[in-house]
């Protein structure tokens, strides 16, 4: 089981990877495509939103099916046939549809390593095994920024895209080989029918919900999408330069999966380490409204910030699935998990719209980019408060 592991972590840096890439090819797609940083959000929101929609029927999945053959079969058809799509594109459009894809074709990697958490080791572990897979799987963030920059301007995206898909295949093929599937809950076990209706019947999950949905959406917006056009348009820098920005978000959100994970153990409470967390992760949101001209340097290390104190997602996670009865817990992972990248991609995709709303032939060059980051603060400081009706569970 644990190559099987291994072998999902993989699964899920690429996933990781194909969620940020966009932004450090903002001046290489407008040049060869002419796409603009407007068609890149939504073709990002797009990725988010239809792996979001994918978490109801993955869930089903993998408590019916089980994670390998999901796993496996999605990541080959989606993520490979994306990235070949993507690789043969010739407008904006086009770029939309592969993304789509890919998203149906990630959907099933993070939450099938969950899915085996859950069943084969104890809840109180959940949260650092949960931050485990993300850091280890965070490094495809971080490929996808410099590294992938520099392999953009030195054999071009299309053959990186090629490559990709390439990888893509391979990993999925591993996925069916070394990946097993826990042992299923039967009705000798105790278990009882249900759907995903039971578990949002619970009011526990209801309080914990509304931070889930907005968590991600201001790190994931700027790793994914425009910090490549901000830096570009504000401060001028080309590929390279927004590659090493956005890498340093990405190293934050890998340090920060890891160091959230095991911070319920030590504190014995799950709600008053996510709570703080996220609020320093709005205020420094609201903070780059304030002063998006503060200097390309303080700009991103503030965004960088912002990665590392929003990065609380395997730790929601684990006080979600601490409410979960056993025979849920493929539908209850993905619910969760729905809630947090549906957000994402809902805020993806509006966020265009308010980018193009706020241009105009008299406002500042960072107007539309201050308009888009108060989009995201508000609706995280809205979050945070809900998230203090929610029940604190450890166990």
């Amino acid at each position: 089981m644990r190559l099987g592991i291994a072998t999902l972590i993989i699964a899920y840096v690429l996933s990781q990877f194909y969620r940020a890439f966009l932004a450090v090819m903002t001046p290489a797609l407008k040049a060869d495509l002419g796409a603009t940083p407007e068609d890149l959000a939504r073709a990002s929101g797009a990725w988010f939103l239809v792996f979001a929609l994918m978490q109801i029927p993955v869930g089903w999945g993998l408590d019916n099916i089980g994670p390998r053959k999901v796993a496996a079969g999605l990541l080959a058809l989606g993520g490979a046939g994306g990235a070949a799509l993507f690789a043969v594109a010739s407008t904006p459009d086009h770029i939309l549809y592969a993304m789509v894809l890919i998203g149906i074709g990630c959907s099933p990697v993070l939450m099938a390593s969950y899915f085996i958490f859950a069943r084969m080791y104890s809840p109180a572990v959940f949260g650092t095994l949960a931050g485990m897979v993300i850091g280890f799987g965070s490094l495809g963030n971080i490929a996808g920024a410099l590294p992938m920059a520099l392999a953009v301007e030195q054999f071009g995206w299309r053959a990186c895209l090629w490559a990709l898909a390439a990888v893509t295949l391979v990993v999925a093929a591993l996925i069916m080989v070394t990946v097993d599937n826990p042992p299923k809950v039967t009705a000798e076990d105790g278990a009882k029918k249900g759907s995903v209706l039971d578990l949002l019947k619970m009011p526990a999950l209801w309080a914990i919900f509304p931070i889930m949905f907005v968590n991600y959406t201001a790190a994931a917006g700027l790793r994914g999408s425009w910090a490549g056009p901000y830096l570009r348009d504000v401060y001028g820098l080309d590929t390279t330069g927004i590659g090493w920005a956005t890498m340093a978000i990405a190293l934050a959100m890998v340090i920060g999966s890891f160091a959230y994970g095991p911070l319920d153990r030590i504190f014995k409470t799950r709600k008053w380490v996510i709570f703080p967390g996220n609020l320093i992760a709005v205020a420094l949101v609201f903070l780059l409204w304030a002063a998006p001209d503060a200097g390309v340097w303080r700009v991103s290390l503030t965004m960088a910030a912002i990665g590392l104190f929003a990065a609380s997602f395997p730790l929601i996670m684990a006080h979600g699935r601490s409410f979960y009865p056993p025979h849920l817990v493929g539908r209850g992972v993905t619910l969760m998990n729905m809630f947090g990248i549906g957000g994402v991609g809902i805020f993806q995709y509006a966020s265009a719209s308010v980018f193009k709303s706020a241009q105009g032939p008299d406002v500042s060059v960072t107007a539309p980019y201050q308009a888009v980051f108060l989009f995201f603060a508000v609706p995280g400081l809205i979050g945070c408060l809900l998230y203090l009706f929610s029940q604190d569970r450890t166990d």
